[in-house]
């Protein structure tokens, strides 16, 4: 006797959002009520990725009780979902027109083809371009699923031809309770991961469970509050700088490794023996792939430390404000109170704002430690260069 699919399934995953479900899986349930091209957009770690694939496992299934189906789609293994999430700084065109070219084919096996574009903000117009027909005429049996954090982070083109839905930012309690209930650590570490990630629940889980990460964000701040002149931020800035390379290799050296191994064995050479010739390019293709993805880790490292830099000078802007019950680093307190009396409040803005333009100057391929290096004296000095 097969056995009853939970009433919650596919969406059991999705955390914390319950409007957004019920949005689509009425969509799901009701063609009447279905657009062909969604936005589902929230701040990181919201979950916009894993409600995607919970909407793209409903659409395809033949209905709630397809269980087998929807674990398929869930898995990646379905014939009728295509996704695209890259690991490099933006999306090719040569990626959105294959999706395109996707896009016209009917389902092979469910009810929809179901193409998820996650990262969608990293496509730069051009490659937004090619995507515009295919968003505006769908074949009548295929939907597109994009995300991102914001609509503004897609063109104005993009957004009239979805409709849009947008994610909940869930509260640092509420982060916490998740945190502790998946990996089991003491509810003050979840808190306090919660707490230091923004309720970005991938980041606050990494925290949690890793010590050495918890340990490397606490020594970061505590340097960039002790910077008094050039000096010390063009030593700050390179500590931070060799940090985050070294954090991005241990996250991509283990997956490069594999890549390669794979690769070898597939074409049949073994560990150790010389790559002929005619195969040096195939290598060479996944070589500079990696370096691409190593760029992008880098720089996604870099502006998590900036996300954490705008928390500690948010919070000292609160103390100059007498706000002291909704601190991000709590921990730093008395550091936080000493920097506040020390400093003008226009001082701390102007800090804030730098921040906030460095973090758009990484996004255009400025240096990162020339960037960093110019932040930090602005600390120093209270003065934008």
């Amino acid at each position: 006797m097969p056995q009853t699919v939970a009433a919650d399934f596919p969406w059991g995953d999705v955390w914390g959002q319950p409007e957004a479900v019920e949005t689509l899986r009425s969509a799901a349930s009701d063609p009447g009520a279905l657009s062909h091209a969604w936005l589902i957009t929230g701040p990181p770690g919201s979950g916009r990725s894993t409600l995607a694939y919970a909407f793209a496992a409903a659409l395809i299934a033949e209905g709630p009780d397809d269980e087998a189906t929807m674990r398929q789609v869930l898995a990646g293994t379905h014939p009728d979902i295509t996704v695209l999430r890259t690991d490099k700084v933006i999306i090719t065109i040569a990626e959105a027109r294959a999706l395109v070219e996707r896009s016209y084919f009917a389902p092979s096996a469910g009810r929809y083809r179901v193409i998820v574009v996650e990262d969608a903000d990293r496509m730069v117009e051009r490659t937004s371009n090619v995507l515009l027909k295919a968003l505006e005429e769908p074949p009548e049996q295929t939907v597109w699923i994009l995300c991102a954090p914001s609509e503004a982070d897609l063109l104005p083109t993009i957004r009239s031809r979805v409709r849009s839905l947008r994610l909940r930012e869930p509260d640092v309690d509420d982060v916490a309770r998740l945190i502790a209930l998946r990996t089991g650590v003491d509810a003050s570490v979840a808190e306090q991961a919660a707490r230091h990630a923004q309720r970005h629940i991938g980041m606050a889980q990494r925290l949690a469970t890793d010590e050495a990460a918890r340990r490397r964000r606490d020594v970061t701040l505590r340097s960039v509050l002790r910077v008094r002149g050039v000096s010390d931020a063009v030593e700050v800035a390179g500590e931070i700088i060799q940090a985050a390379t070294e954090d991005a290799k241990a996250l991509t050296a283990e997956r490069d490794a594999a890549e390669r191994a794979s690769l070898l064995r597939t074409v049949g050479i073994a560990e150790g023996q010389a790559v002929p010739p005619a195969l040096r390019a195939q290598l060479s293709a996944l070589e500079d792939e990696q370096k691409k993805r190593a760029t992008r880790s880098l720089r996604d490292g870099i502006d998590r430390v900036l996300t954490d830099l705008q928390s500690l000078f948010r919070d000292v802007v609160m103390l100059q404000y007498g706000r002291t019950g909704d601190l991000i680093n709590r921990e730093l307190h008395a550091e936080l109170s000493a920097v506040a009396e020390a400093w003008p409040l226009d001082r701390t803005l102007v800090v804030l704002d730098h921040l906030a333009d460095t973090r758009e100057s990484l996004e255009r391929n400025v240096a990162p430690l020339l960037a960093l290096e110019s932040l930090l004296v602005t600390v120093a000095s209270g003065r934008k260069l």
